[in-house]
């Protein structure tokens, strides 16, 4: 019995709902496959490469002058014709009687047919970094449909030892070819080969069938199950938040808007210009710029006022991004408008209201929080705040009742520990992939996360530290009340520290308005979670739970109270202290694969200007 039970465990077994064997089941073995050989098995995927062998030719032994020739026994018919045809011309010239005729003609009308050849694909269906070589003859498929890149083929076939020993320990002999796939060489991208991964940004329906970018969702895959199960293992519960919401989780990001009145006549409205918003010009913020610009100088000389200064450049930097956007926007779409509620009646729209995609869903969470304890959710989140960002990316949101910053923190830390120990464990042949052609340092710099004890400063330590350094010129000056920038946090990770970082207690101006205040009245209970390369892949904070507090914080940011005030019901019926953090899951990939652009990671990126499909 347990011999059977061993002989059902080394076969591959084919995938439940078609029987074809998913190659990993095969390559991923640590034989190599070798355990298979003889199997009969079908297979399927997409070429990856093709090379062809043409067969010699069958050698004919030139008789002996005077003696009847003797021929080999896989001689062809059109080979015995061939031997004769000299001695076929000599009797018709014999016959002819002298008569004076054409040379004869060097070629003969006799076609030869075409020589066998075998052909050796690299086959890969997804499953494994490793691709399975299948031998097929030509007598069973044409070359010329099989061999080119992309082609989907399904084969059946015996597992056998390669003919010529080479770096695969196992190939797949056809013998049936069920399906093929053709592909227009002149037309499909993925036809030259080791494009580069930018190249794949404009084909995101084909680039999953490059190595890297297979390897890339894998290793996604991997992280996503990961995240599940951390929250499983630590009693969370998985809630779904909403994607469209009448609020802004942080107080203060571009959102995108929601509206079905667009295009129907019986709303619409004369759309004023791109260059006017709430009434003001292009020009007039260009005449802005140029007189924060002064100021900034002024500021700068006198070097007296600098929390003047840092809100100068705050307020310089936001209105460049203004004027961007305006300029940006009006040569994309000449006469679009920007202006929101002064142009659709919202009331008539479908929800009656202004609903945006949702930027986080770190407050709808709380309210389940509030009710379930520990609850978390993994979904997509959309910003229009940058050209050069994505405009849509997953977050990983967790909440926790009686909860406070330095729980959160600890969570955070493990939470990360946790995804990198398990993709070391469950994507060896993706990290060993990424190692040898992105990053030789990608598996040190994941053990260092596992192994490390994260390093924790406050903001104003962050700062100190920074104000010391005399042997590197920041872009940005470091003083206190700024947001670090990405050249500041890799600093500190790099060369300060020499570790994972983990940073709290900010100036609350940076941060969002629900952020629990600190008794100093300056800063607030958020933290940022900063790693060597990718920089910041989680922030968190300790929420308000004090409802006067909280209404005082509304109010100094200028936000809308209306909107919130569901939120606010929270604080006025059974406040909890709570906390929890948002991570960043495709920074959490781009830090695992070794890549440098987010862009990279996310199967259909969505930026300013490019949604394709």
């Amino acid at each position: 019995m347990a011999s059977q039970e061993a002989v059902v465990a080394a076969m591959a077994t084919p995938f439940k709902y078609s029987n074809r064997v998913v190659l990993r089941t095969i390559l991923g073995r640590g034989d190599g496959g070798l355990g298979l050989l003889g199997m009969r098995v079908v297979v399927g995927g997409w070429v990856r490469s093709a090379k062809e062998v043409k067969k010699e030719p069958a050698v004919v032994v030139k008789p002996d002058v005077g003696s009847s020739p003797s021929l080999p026994r896989d001689v062809s018919c059109v080979e015995v014709l061939q031997t004769r045809i000299p001695f076929l011309r000599s009797i018709i010239k014999v016959l002819g009687g002298g008569h004076s005729y054409p040379p004869p003609r060097e070629t003969t009308d006799i076609v030869i047919p075409k020589l066998p050849s075998t052909v050796f694909l690299q086959v890969s269906d997804g499953s494994c970094v490793a691709s399975l070589k299948v031998v097929v003859e030509s007598t069973i498929a044409s070359p010329g449909q099989i061999m080119p890149t992309g082609t989907c083929i399904l084969a059946e076939g015996v597992l056998k030892l390669p003919a010529v020993e080479g770096k695969h320990a196992i190939e797949l002999q056809a013998e049936k070819i069920l399906h093929i796939g053709t592909v227009d060489q002149e037309k499909y991208p993925l036809s030259k080969k080791r494009l580069p991964i930018d190249s794949l940004r404009d084909f995101s329906h084909f680039k999953p069938r490059t190595t890297t970018v297979a390897s890339v969702m894998r290793m996604r895959d991997a992280l996503t199950h990961a995240t599940h199960n951390f929250f499983r293992n630590n009693e969370f519960l998985y809630v779904q938040v909403p994607i469209i919401t009448t609020t802004d989780a942080e107080g203060f990001s571009e959102r995108f808007i929601v509206t079905t009145l667009l295009g129907k006549s019986a709303e619409k409205v004369e759309p004023k210009s791109v260059h006017e918003i709430e009434g003001v010009s292009l020009e007039a913020l260009k005449a802005a710029i140029k007189e924060k610009s002064n100021l900034v100088e002024e500021l700068k000389r006198s070097d007296s006022n600098k929390e003047a200064l840092v809100a100068a450049l705050w307020d310089l930097r936001k209105t460049n991004e203004l004027a961007q956007q305006l300029e940006s926007r009006e040569k994309l779409h000449p006469g679009a408008s920007l202006n929101k509620a002064d142009e659709i009646d919202f009331s008539k729209d479908f929800f009656s209201r202004e609903t945006y995609l949702t930027v986080s869903g770190r407050l709808h969470l709380q309210s389940y929080a509030c009710s379930l304890g520990n609850v978390y959710s993994f979904g997509p989140r959309f910003r229009a705040e940058s050209m050069k960002h994505v405009a849509e990316m997953w977050m990983v949101e967790l909440e926790m009742a009686f909860s406070q910053l330095e729980d959160a923190m600890t969570c955070a830390e493990d939470f990360l520990k946790f995804l990198c120990k398990s993709v070391l464990e469950n994507c060896v042949g993706e990290i060993n992939f990424f190692s040898k052609r992105f990053d030789k340092n990608n598996v040190d710099r994941l053990q260092s996360i596992i192994s490390s004890s994260f390093e924790r400063i406050s903001y104003t330590q962050a700062v100190d530290a920074l104000k010391q350094v005399t042997d590197n010129e920041f872009e940005t000056k470091v003083e206190w009340g700024i947001s670090l920038t990405e050249e500041h946090e890799t600093y500190l990770v790099g060369e300060i520290y020499k570790r994972p970082v983990i940073i709290y207690n900010y100036p609350k101006k940076i941060k969002p308005f629900y952020m629990r205040v600190n008794d100093d009245g300056k800063t607030v209970a958020a933290f940022d979670v900063v790693v060597p390369k990718a920089g910041t892949l989680i922030r968190g904070s300790q929420n308000e739970e004090r409802m006067s507090m909280l209404s005082t914080r509304i109010k100094e940011l200028g936000i809308r109270s209306e909107e919130y005030e569901w939120y606010m019901d929270l604080r006025r019926h059974g406040t909890v202290k709570n906390s929890g953090f948002s991570v960043a899951f495709e920074h959490v990939v781009l830090f695992a694969t070794g890549l440098v652009d987010v862009a990279d990671v996310i199967p259909f990126p969505r930026s300013y200007g490019k949604a394709n499909n």
